[in-house]
């Protein structure tokens, strides 16, 4: 029995430093939050998927426009509002909608390494927050992947050959910045507080598509935006009827009057939260899907367990009412 309880005990201190040495603290708090993350195969009429998700599947090409778009206004300087996506008069998708006065809300991004914070932890850890959605993308470590500020700390990776776009914010305005020209990211940082690097850029300011390459690649989606008026559009689709590419033609023919918008992380980490007088949104995303051309290799990302709550959100964007 002794020479059992060793043996055990060696093969599990070996798996711990090996998770460790490969993902640090962010792959044990994967593992407790959901047990771990696989991509399974599934056919394009399977069950486990959503409605929406099996119709772009079978009809990449169909056609959607929006929904009728009205704004609640909950705050001076922050509206809400839910965006239908239609296809043959049906609703396909939605998009939870904040648009928000810079002038009046100040932007961060945060970084939680470790993987413990998910939706309902930011929101005890930011009790001031108006708004909580995920951000760019992290690595394996819960870090940045991208160039990345935060409360006016480099927390990103250098060098680095961005050719999409940043959201940028200082004490006075933010913006989302088109680095697909000659701009680049370290003249767009230049005195910024709060900024990430994203990609791709879903709407640049021609007003095109820069979204080139279709796919069936299918998730929960979170983009930055800004409207012609200098307002920051932060939306999160409901569901995952959406690819990058359709995304982007869908917001650069929409209502919202996007000036740039730019992809932020997607697929089960792409949550959002809302919280202003009496209004609450906690919303959970679920979806990530990779297909080929022939939907004939599917693959769903899935897990053994749920998690207590969110997927751990290693990168946030927050908007916070300023002290006037």
């Amino acid at each position: 029995m002794k020479l059992r309880y060793w043996v055990v005990l060696s093969v599990l201190a070996a798996f711990c430093i090996g998770l460790y040495s490969y993902s640090h603290w962010y792959g044990f708090n994967v593992l407790l939050r959901r047990g771990g993350t696989f991509w399974t195969d599934v056919k394009i009429d399977d069950p486990r998927l959503s409605a929406s998700m099996r119709l772009a599947l079978r009809s990449p090409d169909l056609p959607v426009v929006a929904g009728e778009l009205k704004w609640q206004v909950l705050a001076e300087g922050f509206e809400t509002a839910e965006l239908s996506v239609l296809a043959n008069g049906l609703e396909v998708d939605r998009i939870m909608l904040n648009r928000i006065d810079p002038k009046l809300y100040s932007f961060s991004v945060l970084n939680a390494p470790k993987g413990n914070r998910g939706l309902a932890e930011w929101e005890s850890a930011l009790p001031t927050a108006t708004l909580i959605v995920n951000g760019s993308y992290f690595d394996r470590y819960g870090l940045p992947s991208t160039p990345f500020i935060s409360e006016g700390r480099f927390l990103g990776i250098k060098p680095y050959d961005a050719k999409a776009g940043a959201f940028v914010a200082d004490s006075e305005n933010a913006a989302i910045v088109d680095l697909s020209g000659q701009m680049n990211w370290e003249t767009a940082f230049k005195n910024a507080q709060n900024a990430m690097v994203s990609f791709p850029l879903l709407v640049g300011e021609d007003g095109q598509n820069h979204v080139h390459t279709a796919s069936r690649w299918l998730a929960n989606r979170t983009f930055v935006a800004q409207d012609r008026q200098g307002r920051v559009l932060v939306g999160t689709t409901a569901d995952a009827f959406f690819s990058i590419h359709r995304l982007g033609e869908f917001l650069r023919t929409s209502p919202l009057d996007i000036k740039v918008a730019l992809n932020l992380d997607g697929g089960p980490v792409a949550c959002q939260s809302v919280r202003i007088g009496n209004f609450h949104r906690h919303f959970i995303a679920k979806w990530e899907l990779q297909a080929d051309q022939t939907n004939n290799h599917i693959k769903l990302l899935t897990w053994p367990f749920g998690s207590r709550g969110s997927w751990a959100m290693g990168i946030v964007l927050t908007a916070t009412p300023k002290v006037k």
